[in-house]
């Protein structure tokens, strides 16, 4: 079985459409299917089930496909590290995010990136939560992960910033004036749950921080985006805890906890980052959460 065949099953899968597959990778139908058949006669069995209305893994192709995607994205970030090692100032650098940074954290990074590597485009692949980009990035989805420290990650890790993490309330709410806040003065409010919420030695910190101090936080809703539980919480559905940064531009009082927590910012990947990759990490490092965070300027 060749990489080529691999490429060809993956893009089906992927497009869930022989004729949009086709199209993508700029070949004929007929000689897309030809490979898919040869590869199945190789592996032993269908890995494709074709349906009237596009295409499904069978049991055997559930069971191939991870290997292949794998073994495919492998070689497209193999290519990608040896062209930006050789000094190439063009090609796609693909980063792999949380929605929550997607939007706190990288617009001012990609809009320096832009100035400084106009060939270098930047292909954003986002997940609502942290499991998924963990999951997606051992597919080899990305180059590289930008989000919380991940668990029994078994590739580089690198700090590149830190979160501040506040206390959502409306304006107007008795708390929006408030220097800071202790949990303890929050156990009768309800609560805006996220699925990003900080993970302190695999609890909730929410969770473990209220029990400390006498409570379980009662919850009022519950979402998997950030974006979503900012504006519940703007509305005064219940308290937010969020990082500082995800409130640019919103309209919503933000209140330090008391004593106050952050947690760190990383850039994980698979195999040690270099050329256009090892140079986004830098800019992060100087021009992230932690250098523009106004609760650490002078």
């Amino acid at each position: 079985m060749s990489l080529r065949q691999m490429e060809y099953l993956v893009a089906v899968v992927e497009e869930e459409s022989f004729t949009r597959a086709a199209e993508a990778l700029h070949v004929t139908q007929s000689a897309l299917s030809h490979q898919i058949k040869a590869l199945e006669r190789e592996v032993g069995g269908p890995l494709l089930e074709r349906m009237p209305r596009g295409v499904r893994l069978t049991a055997m192709g559930r069971a191939y496909f991870p290997h292949a995607e794998l073994a495919v994205r492998s070689a497209r970030q193999a290519r990608r590290a040896a062209l930006a090692a050789g000094g190439a100032r063009t090609g796609e650098l693909h980063i792999a995010t949380v929605h929550a940074h997607a939007l706190g954290v990288l617009p001012e990074v990609c809009a320096r990136w832009a100035r400084s590597h106009p060939g270098v485009r930047l292909v954003l692949h986002e997940y609502a939560t942290t499991g998924e980009l963990e999951e997606q990035m051992a597919r080899g989805v990305a180059d590289m992960a930008l989000g919380p420290r991940p668990k029994d990650w078994p590739g580089p890790v690198s700090v590149v910033g830190s979160e501040r993490m506040v206390l959502v309330v409306p304006r107007g709410d008795p708390l929006a004036d408030r220097a800071s806040v202790r949990l303890a003065d929050l156990a009768d409010r309800p609560w805006v749950r996220c699925s990003l919420e900080p993970v302190v030695d695999g609890r909730r910190w929410l969770d473990l921080e209220c029990e400390r101090v006498g409570f379980t936080p009662r919850t009022a809703v519950r979402t998997q985006h950030t974006s979503t539980a900012v504006r519940m919480a703007s509305a005064g559905v219940g308290v937010l805890l969020t990082a500082a940064h995800e409130l640019t531009g919103l309209d919503c009082a933000s209140v330090p906890t008391d004593p106050p927590w952050r947690r760190d910012i990383t850039v994980f990947s698979r195999v040690q980052l270099t050329g256009a990759a090892a140079e986004f990490t830098e800019i992060l490092r100087t021009t992230g959460p932690a250098a523009t965070d106004p609760a650490d300027a002078p």
